[in-house]
């Protein structure tokens, strides 16, 4: 018996070994780099911001700030007047070729003194006028600043006193006066348009909530995230009832697939400058920011359901994983099948803009696996099936090219980061730029460009 046992079982284990052809392959792996961050070469963009600011609007500031009782002198000794000026009425603005023109009503509470040789009388005397005003208007430091002069006083009533029953004009005393307190009043309505109309503050606030991450599609964890980097603003120009200036913003733009990104923006680090001139279009970069992680759960669905190889010799991709190393995409294939273990290709990202899919170009086994091929599974290693394999390693970026757009509509759409701000704008499509690597996410950059204006309109 035991003569015959051991050919039995060479026998049998001949048999067995001939009637299998699933084999196990161990191919050395590439390894990735280490570093855990996103760390790439961001692309900045670029924002034209026309703005158009309503005369009213900057009445209505001026208003709230001007109020009451806006120029006071109590020395009487120096020019042997004493006087109060009142706000009567809401200050009203117009635009005059070119220049801001104010109409202030106003009363004059006065104390005049008159006589001579030490020998003096005091009258008080209410007196009503009108005084209109011009302006040049400008823009400095991001505050609208102006050099208003008086253009003309116009009494409601002759300026009088009565004296032992009679009425004694004392014109001639009081529009000597008005040189004294006007050019209070001027600085007071230049000092009152330039806190109305301070632009800093506002931008910043604005330029904060801009740069909030929010979330595109919830579907597929996409979220916007826009940085400002630097702002710019062009001269004040007042016409047809308004002001306008040219805003620029210099900011680079990002969508991110997975967690909400941190806000990195801090207001008291942008930059604001002035400029002469600015372009009047928006060019918008983009990237979208996708993890290996997720691009190879995409990539995997790919291969659901199919089959490489023919006859006996068949193998199924049931996992893709996904990493950069030296600039090249380390594509892993789980198999099973006629072979079981993971095999790694390498390529170098490109981008089919018919297809808008990112894919792996000049694809091939990385060495050591190659190697291992040609022993165990040569039939494995040919062009034919790695040029199936290469169809199937492709990620679509159509979703990105389409979430780019959409992330900037919320902003051209009636858009209003506070009250009486309102920004509107077209956007033409996004196509593709360029893909970068890093060691753990693709960076597909996407381009576009538009238009978009800022119209301050019923500010509070």
């Amino acid at each position: 018996m035991r003569f015959f046992a051991l050919p039995t079982l060479l026998f049998f284990s001949v048999l067995l070994s001939s009637c299998s052809t699933t084999k196990r392959i161990e191919a050395l792996k590439p390894e990735p780099g280490k570093t855990t961050d996103v760390v790439y070469q961001q692309s900045t963009s670029f924002i034209s911001l026309p703005v158009t600011i309503a005369v009213a609007d900057v009445e209505t500031q001026i208003n709230k700030i001007l109020t009451g009782l806006i120029y006071e002198d109590k020395n009487i000794e120096d020019d042997d007047i004493a006087m109060k000026v009142w706000k009567t009425a809401p200050i009203k603005f117009t635009e005059q070729k070119g220049k801001l023109q104010s109409v202030v009503p106003i009363k004059v509470t006065a104390s005049v003194r008159y006589g001579a040789l030490g020998v003096y009388d005091t009258r008080e005397f209410n007196l009503d006028a009108v005084v209109t005003f011009t302006s040049k208007v400008g823009l400095t430091n991001w505050q609208m600043k102006t050099d208003t002069s008086i253009a003309s006083l116009e009494w409601n009533e002759s300026p009088s006193v009565t004296i032992a029953g009679k009425h004694v004009a004392i014109t001639y005393l009081i529009n000597p006066a008005i040189k004294l307190f006007k050019n209070k009043i001027e600085d007071q309505l230049d000092k009152a348009i330039s806190q109305s109309v301070n632009f800093k503050p506002q931008v910043l606030d604005a330029l904060e909530k801009v740069a909030t991450p929010f979330l595109t599609s919830p579907e597929y964890e996409t979220w916007f995230k826009l940085t400002p980097v630097e702002l710019y603003v062009t001269d004040a120009v007042l016409s047809k009832k308004q002001i306008t200036m040219a805003m620029g913003l210099k900011c680079t733009m990002e969508t991110m697939v997975g967690q909400q990104p941190k806000v990195t923006f801090k207001k008291e680090n942008v930059a604001l400058k002035s400029v002469a001139t600015m372009p009047d279009k928006v060019t918008a970069t983009v990237a979208a920011v996708s993890t290996y992680e997720s691009a190879s759960k995409v990539i995997t669905k790919n291969f659901v359901g199919q089959e490489f190889g023919e006859g006996s010799k068949k193998v199924k991709v049931e996992k893709v994983e996904l990493w950069s190393k030296d600039s090249k995409m380390v594509v892993a294939l789980d198999l099973t099948g006629s072979i079981n273990g993971t095999i790694y290709l390498t390529g170098y990202p490109n981008y089919n803009a018919v297809t808008k899919e990112i894919y792996f170009d000049q694809m091939d086994y990385v060495l050591n696996t190659k190697s291992v091929l040609m022993r165990t599974a040569n039939w494995l290693a040919e062009g034919i099936i790695l040029k199936k394999i290469q169809e199937n390693c492709r990620y679509s970026i159509k979703q990105n090219l389409e979430d780019g757009k959409k992330s900037m509509l919320p902003y051209l759409t009636n858009y209003s980061p506070m009250p009486g701000i309102f920004v509107n704008g077209t956007l033409d499509d996004f196509v593709f730029d360029k893909v970068e690597l890093t060691n753990n996410a693709i960076i597909a950059f996407i381009k576009g460009s538009g238009k978009i204006d800022l119209k301050v309109d019923g500010m509070k």
